[in-house]
């Protein structure tokens, strides 16, 4: 057979005796590494973020490695999720825009915005309502929980008006989501001096403020590492 195929017959025997390449066994360790990363992360992880965590435990494999093995083994990060298109009806309107891109309050506790956004974790999602204040962008109300509905942005609010104790009435700016529409939020803005007003359907610029801090906090949640804001070297003002 060795004459056939024209090879060494050193060459078979050294094959018998060890049919994987040391590249190939190191592989095969590395994949089960890879593995224990990836469900760790929920399948959200893919290449460079796998890459990282190996090289944080002492590996020293490149992240084209990881990908390929990612890649023959299929195994992809789960980044979203598709949704279909129903088209509805007319929206209704429960605010007016009274915001209308006033982006610059000149006193703190004037205007609120307040969003919701996620996190994935090992056990699911994480919703997250935030309320921050247009004249110095700090979150003055959160709150968390594993549904997202009209508790989740009122606890919010309410950590919102306790912390502030707002004297005057504030305008709190929001999307039209189901849950800045129920009957519960709109009577807790009426109990607590607070005024509604909502962005219309598909505009992203009203909340480009509470955007950018959702991206951050997933950031800082995804890589482990979150840095205080007194420890950020600027002071926030109040």
């Amino acid at each position: 057979m060795c004459r056939v195929f024209k090879i060494n017959r050193s060459g078979y025997y050294a094959w018998l005796d060890k049919p994987l390449s040391d590249r190939a066994i190191e592989d095969q360790r590395l994949l089960k590494r890879i593995k224990e990363f990836h469900i760790a992360s929920g399948g959200t992880y893919g290449s460079p973020w796998i890459n990282r965590d190996l090289r944080d435990e002492g590996e020293s494999c490149s992240v084209n490695r990881v990908a390929k093995i990612m890649r023959i083994n299929r195994l992809k990060a789960q980044i979203g999720y598709k949704c279909r298109y129903v088209k509805g009806g007319k929206p209704g309107k429960i605010a007016d825009n009274i915001l209308n891109r006033e982006f610059s309050p000149k006193a703190p506790n004037q205007v609120w915005v307040s969003d919701i956004t996620y996190v994935r974790t090992h056990e699911g999602f994480l919703y997250v309502a935030t309320v921050l204040d247009l004249f110095s962008r700090r979150i003055v109300g959160w709150s968390m929980d594993k549904t997202m509905d009209r508790h989740l942005v009122i606890n919010a609010l309410l950590m919102a008006v306790w912390q502030r104790q707002p004297k005057n009435e504030v305008l709190v700016h929001s999307d039209q989501g189901s849950q800045y529409g129920s009957s519960d939020y709109l009577a807790f803005l009426k109990d607590n001096k607070l005024r509604p007003s909502m962005s219309r359907r598909g505009s992203v610029m009203t909340m480009r403020s509470l955007k950018a801090f959702s991206r951050l906090s997933k950031s800082a949640s995804l890589n482990g590492r979150y840095t205080p804001p007194e420890r950020r070297g600027n002071h926030p003002q109040k």
